[in-house]
């Protein structure tokens, strides 16, 4: 019984797909019928997604039907894994069509706007509900081709349409990588079902030795994974991809360029029969974390800023699938999708208000001695509260890498209460709230784990070049924090080569145009503009001179 729920996926899926194909009747400027069907259609999946979810609750995992022939086809898949992700899913295309209801009221184009919206929302429900191979890899291509009819919705924005190129570029070359990978472990396990695929590598765990081709099939999923989540050096195109309108922004930062964190998380009991792959992906997934944060603060543009951001989250949580912290790589993906689709959809309002009611912020920066007294009180209250949990450095070190990772970010607020000479109830306001901070990221860890544990292998006994790399991420990160804290104490144009490199994101992505040669097909204009990162309307958030008051791990 419980298992017909999972058909409730493609039910869901084709709902959208229904009100795709009712924009086709209604495309123009403000298409009601259009409009009405996104709506319904668009609850009616959030609505099926939920029953679904207290069924699995209720009667536990399973697989749906097949819907196909000769074994291809859809064949859904209910899980902890696919009910949280169908949840998100469908409630951030609610959020985001509500939003597109009045942001494109009166373009001339609504309707067929609001139609690709719902289908590329089909796509990715299809993609992240699979339960087999061929239905993965056919979600995984369908969601690239709906979405690139979004990004060049104004195709006479040339930087638009460059920038659609070279996404289109990338998601091919995953798609290729995908479609090996599907093809090795269907020959290497003698099957295309996704649970058979875990429980047959989880035996393959146990007893120590892999099919051949396990090892090239976890290679070729991180490809695919690092391409998808626009991971350095391959990052160019999401920063470039701002001429959409903003919803578009949203629905790709909140959940689509998440696709390549759930693959590794979906094939979790694969990637770790394979050390190598998986200590490839977390050292991308650290780097690109690093570079995202510190090009982050430099950004004139609030977009581009954002974007930057999610580089540098797809990063953290490439790294901590590649440590063998799944679960908290999937709250990594619920958390980091909230706040990126707020984040965009709220981009301009806050604008507004900020320029309207608070005066610029000047270069501010703490004591060295408050700012070590404040990194010491936070790292030793989440120590504690980890420590009565039960985190250890022997059970959990990835978990307690993100959390040290997240006080540093919080060192910023410790300092500011801590400065000059604040009052009792300022102080302990200051410290109770980092303490409740550490406590709820601990309670959403032991949360996730909860939920997930059942599903996904134990976490790797880490290797020695984990543990280095982990050493080295922790370090790194304590020396931007560090530099961000104290940089205003220096004199002025000290460290100016330095921001000018991180505000060209190392010129990583000119070196990419050029050697692609992405750009030849837009003028020097919109050439000159990709490359400096400028976006319409956006307003400086950074001065040359004054770096940002935002901690670079608080993006």
């Amino acid at each position: 019984m419980f298992a017909s729920l999972a058909a409730f996926y493609p039910v869901a899926a084709l709902l959208l797909a229904l009100a795709a194909g009712v924009s086709l009747v209604d495309p123009g400027r403000r298409p009601r019928l259009a409009l009405t069907a996104a709506r319904v259609a668009t609850l009616g999946a959030l609505a099926l997604s939920a029953v679904a979810g207290l069924g699995l609750i209720v009667g536990g995992p399973a697989t749906g039907a097949l819907i196909g022939v000769g074994g291809v086809g859809l064949s859904p898949r209910l899980d902890p894994l696919s009910a949280i992700m169908a949840c998100l899913v469908s409630f951030v295309g609610v959020i985001v069509t509500e939003f597109s209801r009045n942001y494109m009221d009166g373009d001339a184009r609504h309707g067929r706007f609001m139609g690709a919206l719902c289908l590329t929302l089909a796509a990715v429900l299809l993609l992240v509900t699979a339960g087999n191979l061929w239905h993965l890899v056919a979600a995984w291509i369908a969601t690239s081709l709906t979405l690139h009819r979004l990004l060049v919705f104004y195709a006479d924005r040339p930087i638009a349409v460059v920038a659609a190129r070279k996404k289109f570029l990338a998601a091919r070359a995953g798609d290729a990588a995908l479609i090996l990978a599907a093809l090795l472990l269907a020959r290497a396990f003698g099957t295309a079902d996704l649970a058979g695929i875990a429980e047959a590598a989880s035996a393959a765990a146990a007893a120590g030795s892999a099919p051949w081709g396990v090892a090239l099939a976890a290679g070729l999923i991180v490809i695919a994974a690092v391409l998808k989540s626009a991971q350095f050096p391959t990052h160019g195109w999401l920063l470039e991809v701002m001429e959409t309108p903003t919803p578009v922004s949203a629905l790709l930062h909140a959940g689509i360029v998440n696709a390549g964190g759930f693959l590794v998380v979906r094939f979790a009991d694969v990637m770790v029969l394979s050390l190598g792959a998986m200590t490839v992906l977390a050292l991308i997934g650290a780097v690109t974390a690093l570079f995202g944060c510190i090009a982050m603060l430099t950004q004139p543009s609030v977009k581009v800023s954002l974007a930057y951001s999610t580089v540098a989250q797809m990063g953290f949580m490439l790294l901590q699938c590649g440590l063998g912290s799944f679960s908290a790589a999937v709250l990594h993906i619920v958390a980091h999708s909230l706040y990126k689709a707020h984040a965009f959809l709220s981009a301009g309002s806050v604008v507004e208000t900020v320029r309207r009611s608070m005066p610029r912020p000047g270069p501010y920066g703490v004591h060295p001695a408050i700012f070590v007294a404040a990194l010491t009180l936070s790292l030793g209250l989440f120590l504690v509260i980890a420590t009565v949990a039960g985190l250890t450095p022997e059970t959990e070190p990835a978990i307690l890498l993100f959390g040290a990772i997240l006080v540093m970010g919080l060192t910023h607020l410790v300092s500011q209460g801590l400065t000059g000479k604040p009052g009792r109830e300022v102080v302990v306001r200051t410290v109770a709230t980092s303490g409740a901070l550490a406590l709820v990221y601990v309670g959403l860890q032991l949360g996730a784990h909860l939920l997930l544990d059942a599903m996904l292998p134990r976490p790797v006994e880490p290797t020695l070049a984990m543990q280095a790399l982990m050493a080295l991420v922790g370090g790194a990160f304590a020396l931007v924090t560090l530099a961000q804290a104290l940089g205003p104490r220096l004199a002025p144009g000290q460290g100016r080569w330095l921001y000018l490199l991180a505000a060209q994101g190392a010129y990583a992505n000119a070196y990419v145009n050029r050697r692609i040669g992405a750009l030849r097909q837009a003028p020097a204009r919109a050439a000159a503009a990709s490359s400096a990162s400028a976006t319409p309307g956006a307003v400086p958030t950074v001065s040359p001179h004054a770096p940002s008051a935002q901690s670079p791990l608080q993006s």
